[in-house]
C-alpha cells in the first residue's frame, strides 16, 4: 500500500490564464509563477492549498463543460471541493464579485455541511464546502440532489 497523506495539487485546464486568475483570486489563491518549460501558473491561497492552472486549453468548447454538461458521461474529474472557513462569507464574497451559484446551498445530510457550486470562466465545477458552523441564519438551504 502507498502511504498518501494528502492532496498535493489540483490541475485545472483553462482556456485565459488572465481571466482565471482573476476567478481564482476571488476564491483567495494568488500566483506564485508560471512554468517556463509548460502552460503551467502556479497559484496557491493562505492556507497552502495549491491549484496549476493548466493554458493550454482549446478555444471553444461549445459553451459546454464535456464532463459534466453532456447526455454522455465521460470518464475524467467533475468538480474540485474546496472548504472554506464560513459558507456564509463565501456567499457574500462570490455575490460581491459577481460570480453566479449555479446550485445551493445545498446540504448533503448526512454530516450537516452546506455546499454552494460555482463555474470558473472555462466552466470547470468549483464546490465551497462549510463545516462546523451556525448555519441556523442561512436561508433557502436545500437538500442536495444531482443535477446531472
Amino acid at each position: 500500500m502507498i502511504d498518501i497523506r494528502a492532496v498535493d495539487h489540483i490541475g485545472i485546464r483553462v482556456k485565459d490564464l488572465e481571466r482565471a486568475l482573476a476567478f481564482y483570486r476571488v476564491l483567495g489563491f494568488e500566483l506564485l509563477g508560471k512554468d517556463p518549460h509548460d502552460a503551467v501558473a502556479v497559484v496557491k491561497n493562505p492556507h497552502q492549498v495549491e491549484l496549476n492552472l493548466v493554458y493550454n486549453a482549446n478555444s471553444d468548447a461549445g459553451g459546454k463543460n464535456i464532463l459534466m454538461d453532456v447526455g454522455e458521461k465521460y470518464a475524467g474529474y467533475t468538480h474540485v471541493a474546496l472548504n472554506v472557513a464560513s459558507i456564509k462569507s463565501a456567499i457574500e464574497a462570490l455575490n460581491a464579485n459577481g460570480i453566479r451559484i449555479t446550485q445551493g446551498p445545498v446540504s448533503f445530510g448526512r454530516d450537516g455541511h452546506v455546499s454552494v457550486f460555482v463555474r470558473d470562466p472555462d466552466l470547470n465545477v468549483v464546490e465551497l464546502r462549510g463545516r462546523e458552523e451556525d448555519l441556523s441564519e442561512l436561508g433557502g438551504v436545500k437538500d442536495y440532489r444531482p443535477e446531472n
